[in-house]
């Protein structure tokens, strides 16, 4: 993948490559599909096979979308966007969910418009080396990031604690958790169904304004 210039764009496939079940295309949606591909469509009708990939259960491409846009693309989040998306890049990083590392990547970069700072996050978090990219309360984010997913059990009310020391307040605590959240859901719709990035555009989102705005660009 490359990280310069705008998103990549690869060849489109049939349904049915997309995933390790049926998917149906935008030709085939009709009723509530239909309804929902037009409203999260992007450049050209294009939609993400993760989001494709619901089309045989429609209702849950729309709770797909609704917590996605809430959890991370809407207006009262205080926590800058690059900074979520860091966040999502690393539980996907930890999840070895490539799917999501890529898009989340070219969508880091987008954000930042910088090619070697994204490399350098790119490369912080594939180590599993966030410090050598962060410090203070963003570190402190990730390194509760990381034990939020690899070992939820064993969180505490010290986790809490050792990010306020940091300078965290809790509304912030709030979103990143619920950027931890979504990513485990959204890595293990990717990778139960075996879904690929072939014919998507990466780095596609919607934006930070209203909740009923699904489209991506």
């Amino acid at each position: 993948m490359k990280l310069h210039g705008n998103a990549d764009i690869l060849t489109f496939t049939t349904p049915g490559q997309m995933s390790w079940i049926h998917i149906l295309s935008s030709e085939q949606a009709t009723g509530t599909l239909r309804r929902l591909y037009d409203r999260i469509s992007g450049p050209d009708g294009h939609i993400d096979n993760i989001l494709q990939v619901h089309s045989l259960r429609p209702h849950t491409l729309k709770g797909h979308m609704a917590l996605y846009k809430n959890v991370l693309h809407h207006a009262d989040n205080t926590l800058p966007k690059w900074f979520l998306e860091t966040i999502g890049i690393y539980v996907s990083v930890l999840n070895a969910c490539d799917y999501c590392v890529q898009h989340h990547l070219a969508g880091l970069h987008r954000l930042l418009e910088d090619d070697q700072r994204t490399q350098m996050i790119r490369k912080a978090l594939e180590s599993d080396q966030p410090g050598e990219a962060f410090d203070e309360v963003e570190l402190a984010f990730l390194m509760y990031a990381r034990k939020l997913t690899l070992q939820p059990m064993n969180m505490t009310e010290d986790d809490i604690a050792v990010l306020r020391g940091a300078g965290a307040e809790d509304g912030e605590i709030l979103e990143v958790n619920q950027v931890v959240s979504y990513f485990a859901y959204a890595n293990r719709t990717v990778l139960g169904l075996g879904v690929h990035t072939t014919g998507d555009i990466l780095g596609l989102s919607p934006g930070t304004g209203g909740e009923e705005d699904w489209s991506h660009a």
